[in-house]
C-alpha cells in the first residue's frame, strides 16, 4: 500500500472519531478516488499513482470553483475550497516560478532543443522531474515561450 493512501484513510478515520464533517467528507472523496484506481488496475497504488489521483481531484476542484464563481455561488466556492485545501495538504510542495524556469532551461540545454518543434522532447525529459510539483499547463506555456513559439 502506498503511504500517502495509508496516510489519507488513517486520517480519515480520525477525523470520523473527531466527527469532524467537513474534514470527514473531503477525506471521504479523496478515498473513494483511491479505491476507484485501484479498481481500475487490479492492484495496489503507488505513491505515484496516488499523486496522479490527487492531482487529478485538485484540478477538478479548482475548475468546479471557477464554474461556480461564475455562477454566483460563493457557499460552493467555499466547499469547493476548503476540499481543495485538504487535497493539497498531501501534494508535495509547488515549484516556484524561478524553479520551473530553472528546470526548462535545463531540459531545454539537456535535449538541444532550438524551435517549438523540439517542445516535445523537452517536454518528455521535464515532465517526470516536475509532476506533481509544477502545473503541466504552465510548464508547457514556459517551454513554448522560451523556444520561440
Amino acid at each position: 500500500m502506498s503511504k500517502i493512501k495509508k496516510t489519507i484513510e488513517d486520517d480519515f478515520l480520525a477525523a470520523r472519531k473527531a466527527q469532524d464533517k467537513s474534514r470527514q467528507g473531503a477525506l471521504m472523496l479523496i478515498v473513494d478516488a483511491l479505491q476507484k484506481k485501484e479498481k481500475e488496475k487490479r492492484s495496489e497504488l503507488t505513491d505515484e499513482d496516488a499523486l496522479g489521483v490527487l492531482l487529478t481531484l485538485s484540478k477538478q476542484r479548482k475548475e468546479a470553483m471557477e464554474l461556480f464563481k461564475t455562477g454566483g455561488r460563493e457557499d460552493l466556492v467555499a466547499k469547493e475550497s476548503e476540499e481543495l485545501k485538504i487535497i493539497e495538504s498531501y501534494l508535495p510542495a509547488q515549484m516556484s516560478e524561478e524553479e520551473v524556469a530553472a528546470e526548462v532551461k535545463a531540459a531545454i540545454a539537456a535535449t538541444g532543443a532550438v524551435s517549438p518543434k523540439d517542445m516535445g522532447k523537452v517536454m518528455g525529459v521535464l515532465m517526470p522531474k516536475v509532476k506533481g510539483k509544477a502545473d503541466g499547463k504552465v510548464v508547457q506555456n514556459l517551454v513554448r515561450t522560451l523556444l520561440g513559439g
